[in-house]
């Protein structure tokens, strides 16, 4: 396997000037070029882990092996949102079997975890003991679905997949500048708790300078101890000791016995077709999937193309789509294994159809005045700021597997509480319950019952990997992205950029993105979009946000030309990167 001296240097020192001042800085025909590869290829946030990934294809691996590889590397390497104390989603192309699943790692609410846990004494959200506090962390997944995945559906061995996790962690590499400026806009937070302070901060609190060396030796004892005892040692063994411990100490509600009851659940992938090109994405717990097809049936319905991307016609359609199925996931979505999720209603083509004909093409609606359209509801919230928690990466392998994972802490770095003894961040994904119906969570969703505090269930989510397919039934593209509630938004803007305009990966990943999303009513987008555009969205009556935003940051593959790969990772985030396979 490849050293990994040779590219630590050089993920140090990636640099994309493109978005340095936080704004994307795109003219919307601008060309960029993809990674190719005629094999295999990875595509993540993090560079580095991405040459993992692209080291175990070149080793034998397949897509499932280079996916897990590059998940416990990202552990290491992006400790914002790279994790396993959290969880999230995998989809799974598998190609000699022409099957498609979907694996449901989500953390699940420990047995202690109530309806009413994080309201106070008047009966109010109190969001800091909801996102901040111990108690907010939910029963980690990533360990028992990242070794699911690997143990069923990889060829390897784990310890040869975990290997350069381990590697990295034990002996160091070199901190990036995404990474030193990462850990220094969170330190106050994240030293506030002992554990974090040591693993992420020099001796006496100081910040790692761009190309200094982090070595997180617990985490590296951590990942050993998994990879030679899988994960039994994660979740009964001694890992699970430190976590009960931590929990004791701190007043946390997990105990050994929600650790011994996590599961990991396969389930059947949403997918719908979108003219010629099939769809499929995760199924609830995630909203995303049920959103993602119920925007694209809205949309089918008139000639995108036509109307010219990114247009005033064009963005209208989009924004007031996006209105109807954000309006609602608010009421109707939530873990299936606690509540009935209507899926075949809310992805029926005929439903799409009913919404579509609401939409004035000349005016934008209200979205006070728009209620889910299967029941009624009354809810309001305030807007919120994106975070960068979640992180996504796309696998593709010679033979035609293919993976897209979303996985998170939730917010950047989750809580900010460490595991004393063992390395790695507790998730805060108890806050993406609905602590009160009509309440925001952090990122400004609203929910209802369907989505309360449980003991065992799974909180909704907005994660969106996705794996697109032509019509013959082959994969045409992986995409998947970060960026809380605009995670559904900005996955159907960069498929319908390759589907609808025929764009190649790299320029639909430039490509200016707009989000909405029911309340706060308000279209929130990226400069690039003209000033002529906007001034004739807020003639037709749309609010439009006062300053450019930046959305999201896709890692994506697309298969063109019969086999041949082309990886985009997304310009708006440093130090991402997509790597082919070496050619043998």
């Amino acid at each position: 396997m490849k050293n990994l001296s040779v590219y630590l240097i050089a993920a140090a020192c990636s640099f994309s000037p493109l978005f340095a001042s936080g704004t994307a800085l795109l003219d919307s025909k601008a060309r960029f070029h993809p990674v190719i590869s005629e094999t295999g290829m990875v595509v993540s946030q993090e560079i580095i882990a991405s040459q993992v990934g692209a080291d175990i294809l070149s080793a034998g691996g397949n897509a499932v092996d280079a996916a897990v590889a590059t998940g416990f590397a990202l552990a290491v390497t992006l400790p914002r949102a790279g994790n396993l104390g959290g969880g999230g989603f995998m989809l799974v192309h598998l190609a000699e079997a022409d099957k498609t699943i979907a694996i449901d790692y989500r953390e699940m609410a420990p047995a202690e975890a109530h309806r009413d846990m994080f309201l106070d004494l008047e009966g109010d959200v109190d969001n800091n003991k909801a996102r901040y506090s111990i108690e907010s962390s939910g029963v980690p997944g990533t360990v028992a679905g990242l070794i699911h995945a690997q143990e069923k559906y990889g060829l390897l061995k784990l310890k040869q997949v975990m290997q350069p996790a381990i590697a990295l962690a034990r002996g160091g590499f070199a901190v990036s500048a995404d990474l030193s400026d990462s850990l220094k806009s969170r330190s106050q937070r994240l030293q506030q708790d002992s554990a974090s302070k040591v693993y992420f901060y020099k001796p006496g609190g100081d910040s790692y300078e761009l190309g200094e060396t982090l070595i997180q030796t617990e985490l590296g004892a951590t990942l050993a101890r998994i990879a030679n005892g899988g994960r039994e040692e994660f979740y009964q063994g001694k890992t699970a000791d430190l976590i009960v411990a931590q929990m004791e100490a701190s007043g946390g509600l997990i105990s050994h016995q929600d650790l011994v009851n996590y599961h990991v659940v396969e389930r059947q992938p949403v997918c719908g077709d979108y003219k010629k090109t099939r769809v499929c994405t995760m199924p609830p717990p995630s909203s995303g999937g049920v959103h993602l097809v119920q925007m694209l049936n809205i949309l089918e319905g008139w000639d995108l193309k036509g109307l010219g991307h990114n247009s005033a016609d064009y963005i209208h359609r989009l924004v007031e789509s996006m209105r109807r199925a954000y309006a609602d996931r608010s009421l109707y979505l939530g873990d299936p294994d606690f509540f009935p999720v209507p899926v075949a209603q809310l992805t029926d083509k005929k439903y799409a159809t009913v919404l579509r004909d609401q939409i004035d093409p000349l005016r934008s609606s209200r979205s006070v005045n728009i209620k889910p359209g299967l029941g009624e509801t009354g809810l309001s919230l305030q807007a919120t700021k994106e975070s960068t928690e979640t992180t996504h990466f796309s696998t593709w392998d010679q033979w035609g597997n293919v993976v897209s994972n979303t996985y998170t802490l939730n917010f950047s770095y989750g809580s900010g509480i460490s595991v004393t003894g063992a390395g790695f961040l507790l998730n805060n994904e108890m806050d993406d319950f609905s602590s009160k119906p009509g309440s925001p969570n952090g990122y400004g969703l609203v929910g209802g019952v369907a989505n309360s505090i449980e003991p065992g269930k799974r909180p909704l989510s907005s994660m969106t990997p996705t794996i697109a397919f032509d019509a013959d039934g082959k994969p045409i593209l992986a995409t998947g992205t970060p960026g809380g509630s605009t995670i559904i938004t900005i996955s159907m803007q960069l498929l319908l950029n390759v589907v609808e305009f025929e764009m190649g990966v790299a320029e639909a990943t430039a490509a200016p993105r707009i989000h909405h999303q029911w309340l706060p009513d308000m279209v929130f987008y990226e400069s690039g979009i003209s000033v002529d555009t906007l001034n004739r969205l807020k003639d037709m009556g749309h609010r439009v946000n006062d300053r450019a935003s930046r959305l999201g940051a896709t890692q994506s593959i697309q298969r063109k030309a019969g086999t041949r790969l082309f990886g985009a990772s997304d310009y708006r985030r440093e130090g991402s990167g997509a790597i082919p396979q070496a050619q043998q």
